[in-house]
C-alpha cells in the first residue's frame, strides 16, 4: 500500500508565513482508507473535506479507534469532517430562460464572495471574490479563469475580471507561481500560464499601467517556469525546463510530486497497477497531465489508447511554449514601459529565439500542422489536435503555416458541432468526440488573425448550434460537447474521462457570450431555426 511521506511538507505560504501540506500528507494512512472507500461518489470529495479538528488529534483518533470493534469509517467521517456545501445548477432550472439570459444568472450562483480563512481546510484564501467553472470545481482554476475572464469582460463586469486577477497576483505573491486550482493538493503544479493574457484583458479597462502595475508578479511567473535553466548544460531536463541537443530551451509541463493525485488518489493507483513502469514513474507523468489543463489525451499518451501509457514528461506542448513566448514578449513590452532598456532587450531577443524555435521545433511539413515534440525521441508526435491553433490566436505561425493548419482543422477536426479536441477516440475526454469553448475560441480568433474569416466564422457557427440546442433540450450550458455525432443529446454526449459532465459552466458560458454577441445576424439565424425555451411544450 502506498503512504505518503509525513516530512512531504514542502509548500509555504510567505504573506501568512505558514507551512502548507495537502490532506493526503495530513492524514497519512487515514486519507488512503478515505480514499479506497468509495464512500462519496467523487474522489475529489475526499479531499476537499474540512476537518473539524487538527489532522494531529483526528489522524491520532483514528490509530485509535480503526482496529476496534464495530469501528466504522463513515461514522468516524462524519464525526471528524465536514462535507462543505456548494451552489449547485440542476438541469432545466426555468424553461421560459433564454440561453442569454441564463449566462447572465449563472454568473451570479458561480461568483464566491472573498474567502474566510476556515481552519484546516484544503482551500487557499483568496483575497477578492471570483467566479469558478461550476459542478465538482467549487475552487479556482488557472487557465479556465483566462476564458471566464474573456465572457467577464464581453459582459461588462470589469470589476468582477480585475478581482480575479487580483486572486491571481495574490497566489504568485504567496506561492511564487498561480497552482493548478487555489487547493493546497494542486500547489506543485501550474496550469498553461495564461497570466499575462489576462493582463493583457485588464488593459482594456486599466491602460498600459496594468503592465507595469503587476510586472513583479509576471516576472515571478516567468522565473517559475524557467527554474534551473542554468543548471542545464547539455540536452536534459529540470523540473519544467528542457535544453535540447541543439542548446534550445523549451518547456514541458511537470508536477513536483511523485504521488498520486489527492483528487483522484484510488484513481491513480489503479493507473500505475496496470504499467510495468515504478508507479511514482506513472504518478508523476499524471500530475504532469494534470498540469497541461487536458487532463487527459491521446496527446500525452504513448500508445494514444492507454492512460497508464503516460509520458507527459517527455513532451514539449505547443500551447505553453507559445504562451511562454508570449509572456516573454509581454515582459519586454512592460520593462520598455518602465524604461528598463536592458531587461526589454534581454526579453524581447527571449521571445524572438522562442517564436523561431516554435516555428521550427513543433512545425511538420509531412503531417501539415504544429505537433507536440518529443524531446527524448528528438521527433514530432502525430496526433491531430486542436493545440497546433495555438501559434495562429497569439500571432507566431508565418502566414505559410497559417495556410496549412487552416487546411489541416478543416479537413481532420472539424465536425459537426465545431472543433473536435483530437483526431483520436480514446475515451479520454480531451479527445474525440469531445468539443470544448476553449479550443473553439482560440481556433476562431486564430483563423480570423490570418484571414480564414470564413473558416473562423464556420467553426463559430457550428459550437453556436451544438451549444444552444443542447440547452433547447436540457436548460443549461455544460463543460463539453460531444461535437462529432449528428444527434443532440441533452447531457452533451458520452463526456469520458474520470468524472461526468459538469453543469455551468464557466468558460462554456464566456465563449457562448463573446460569439453571440461577434456574430448577431448568425446567432439570430441560429434562434429563429431552433424552439425558445418558452416555447418547449
Amino acid at each position: 500500500m502506498f503512504l505518503p511521506d509525513v516530512n512531504d511538507i514542502t509548500f509555504f505560504d510567505e504573506q501568512n508565513n505558514e507551512m502548507l501540506a495537502p490532506p493526503s500528507v495530513l492524514f497519512q494512512e487515514l486519507f488512503v482508507a478515505m480514499a479506497k472507500s468509495h464512500l462519496f461518489g467523487d474522489s475529489k470529495t475526499v479531499a476537499d473535506l474540512v476537518p473539524n479538528y487538527s489532522p494531529v488529534w483526528i489522524l491520532r483518533e483514528y490509530r485509535k479507534q480503526k482496529d476496534l470493534a464495530g469501528f466504522s469509517l463513515k461514522e468516524f467521517l462524519n464525526q471528524h469532517f465536514t462535507q462543505t456545501p456548494s451552489k449547485n445548477i440542476s438541469f432545466d432550472p426555468d424553461p421560459k430562460m433564454s440561453v442569454r439570459d441564463y449566462i447572465a444568472s449563472v454568473w451570479d450562483i458561480l461568483d464566491r464572495p472573498a474567502d474566510r480563512p476556515v481552519s484546516y481546510s484544503s482551500l487557499l484564501n483568496l483575497p477578492y471574490s471570483y467566479v469558478v467553472p461550476g459542478g465538482r470545481f467549487t475552487e479556482i482554476y488557472y487557465w479556465d479563469s483566462y476564458f471566464t475572464m474573456i465572457g467577464l469582460y464581453e459582459g461588462g463586469k470589469i470589476t468582477k475580471l480585475r478581482n480575479m486577477i487580483k486572486d491571481m497576483s495574490s497566489l504568485i505573491d504567496r506561492y511564487g507561481h498561480i497552482p493548478n486550482g487555489n487547493r493546497t493538493y494542486y500547489l506543485s503544479r501550474s496550469q498553461p500560464p495564461f497570466y499575462a493574457l489576462m493582463i493583457s484583458l485588464l488593459v482594456y479597462g486599466d491602460g498600459l499601467k496594468a503592465y507595469t502595475d503587476y510586472l513583479p508578479q509576471l516576472q515571478r511567473e516567468y522565473d517559475y517556469w524557467m527554474d534551473g535553466e542554468d543548471k542545464l548544460e547539455g540536452k536534459g531536463a529540470y523540473r519544467r525546463v528542457v535544453r535540447l541537443a541543439d542548446g534550445s530551451i523549451m518547456n514541458r509541463h511537470w508536477d513536483d510530486r511523485d504521488t498520486p493525485r489527492d483528487e483522484s488518489y484510488s484513481e491513480d493507483i489503479k493507473t500505475a497497477s496496470l504499467s510495468n513502469r515504478p508507479a511514482k514513474e506513472v504518478y508523476r507523468n499524471l500530475r504532469a497531465g494534470a498540469e497541461t489543463g487536458w487532463d487527459y489525451s491521446s496527446r500525452w499518451l504513448t500508445d494514444k489508447k492507454n492512460l497508464h501509457t503516460i509520458s507527459a514528461v517527455d513532451l514539449l506542448p505547443i500551447e505553453l511554449n507559445c504562451l511562454l513566448q508570449y509572456l516573454e514578449d509581454t515582459l519586454a513590452y512592460a520593462y520598455k514601459i518602465t524604461k528598463d532598456l536592458e531587461k526589454a532587450a534581454l526579453y524581447q531577443e527571449k521571445a524572438a529565439i522562442r517564436k523561431a524555435n516554435i516555428r521550427r521545433i513543433f512545425w511538420s511539413n509531412q503531417q501539415s500542422g504544429f505537433y507536440d515534440y518529443n524531446w527524448v525521441e528528438e521527433k514530432c508526435t502525430d496526433v491531430v489536435s486542436a493545440g497546433m491553433t495555438m501559434p495562429l490566436y497569439l500571432n507566431i505561425a508565418s502566414e505559410e503555416q497559417a495556410k496549412v493548419v487552416a487546411k489541416t482543422v478543416e479537413e481532420k477536426l472539424l465536425k459537426p458541432g465545431g472543433i473536435v479536441a483530437s483526431d483520436q477516440d480514446t475515451g479520454q475526454q480531451w479527445d474525440a468526440p469531445n468539443g470544448w469553448a476553449s479550443l473553439q475560441w482560440m481556433a476562431i480568433r486564430g483563423f480570423l488573425h490570418y484571414g480564414y474569416d470564413d473558416l473562423a466564422q464556420k467553426i463559430a457557427v457550428l459550437w453556436m448550434k451544438r451549444v444552444i440546442a443542447v440547452y433547447e433540450k436540457s436548460g443549461v450550458l455544460l463543460e463539453k460537447y460531444d461535437v462529432v455525432s449528428e444527434e443532440v443529446c441533452p447531457s452533451g454526449g458520452k463526456g469520458g474521462g474520470e468524472y461526468s459532465n459538469q453543469i455551468g459552466f464557466g468558460w462554456t458560458n464566456a465563449i457562448l457570450l463573446c460569439l453571440l454577441n461577434f456574430y448577431p445576424e448568425e446567432a439570430e439565424k441560429i434562434f429563429n431555426q431552433t424552439r425558445y425555451r418558452k416555447n418547449v411544450k
